[in-house]
């Protein structure tokens, strides 16, 4: 079962997609409807979220998939743009039209013309208040390790495998250090593009069940590689190599050369976006849960 948090306010013209996905974009026909979508998707096979010159992508195909059941172009505002390979359960958007069909229409309609590693878990009418991406408040992944002498065949892209056991208490002391508001240059993509590198992580926990740990991390909003490179670097204390101490030296360097490697992304999974409990949007995203003892 999905688990709340405590201390949340309670309150197209000119693009190409890859083969099969073609993108459609907006008309500039004035929209009067928004409708916010909640996604599950396997990165495997994507270029990542965001639509590109060539290439598939998930924004692509789902362009591709609403435009269809609205009878026009539609351009699609995500939550959170995840990179190839990354997968998400709860990933949220919105669009904006002037088609009128009912939320399980939308839902059905798209589902039907989207191929078989994306799906529509919901849908809702909202107000052009909610934004998928600047009302999100918190939003939460969970990265996926899988610890044992043999590599997965089955999950093979879903978890990051680790041929040794990982020592998770080493992890848990390091994680602490991360925690609050900081400064995470030391942490982020060397062509991250974002304005400030200042951000808030609310939780940061690491638990093992079997030979799976899982990392799940909670913030205000991430910055590009960010996840992938704080879950390398506890990684690197789990392994032996570096002391937690280590992490606490790294975010205070504000260097990204000074830290690890990021983490393969089929382990990272997008699983939750929290918005004001005035949009009630429906159910977050499930977590996935690999244990294998």
């Amino acid at each position: 079962m999905y688990r709340t948090y405590a201390g949340i306010p309670a309150h197209i013209q000119g693009s190409h997609t890859g083969p099969g996905c073609e993108l459609r974009h907006s008309s500039g026909s004035t929209a009067n409807m928004r409708i916010a979508l909640g996604i599950e998707y396997d990165g495997t096979a994507f270029l990542g979220w965001q639509s590109q010159n060539d290439g598939r992508t998930v924004q692509g195909c789902v362009e591709q998939a609403i435009s269809s059941v609205a009878d026009e172009a539609i351009h699609v505002v995500c939550a959170g743009r995840t990179d190839t390979g990354v997968h998400a359960t709860g990933q949220v958007i919105h669009f904006d039209s002037s088609a009128r069909r009912g939320t399980d229409n939308w839902v059905r309609g798209a589902n039907s013309n989207l191929p078989a590693d994306i799906r529509i878990q919901w849908a809702a009418e909202l107000d052009d208040e909610f934004h998928a991406r600047y009302t999100a408040r918190r939003r939460h992944y969970r990265y996926v390790i899988l610890d044992r002498p043999s590599a997965p065949a089955l999950l093979r892209s879903r978890v990051c495998w680790e041929r040794l056991p990982l020592h998770v208490e080493r992890m848990q002391l390091a994680a602490r250090h991360l925690l609050g508001t900081h400064d995470f240059t030391s942490f982020r993509a060397a062509a991250c593009q974002a304005k400030s590198p200042v951000r808030t992580i609310y939780r940061l926990d690491v638990a093992r069940s079997g030979h799976c740990v899982y990392i799940d991390v909670v913030a205000n909003a991430f910055l590009h590689h960010m996840v992938r490179c704080i879950a390398g670097v506890l990684i690197a204390v789990g392994r032996g190599e570096q002391t937690p101490e280590w992490v606490a030296q790294l975010l205070a360097a504000r260097d990204r050369t000074a830290g690890g490697v990021n983490a393969p992304a089929g382990g990272l999974y997008l699983v939750n976006v929290v918005y004001l409990d005035r949009f009630k949007l429906p159910a977050a995203g499930w977590l996935p849960v690999f244990d294998q003892n």
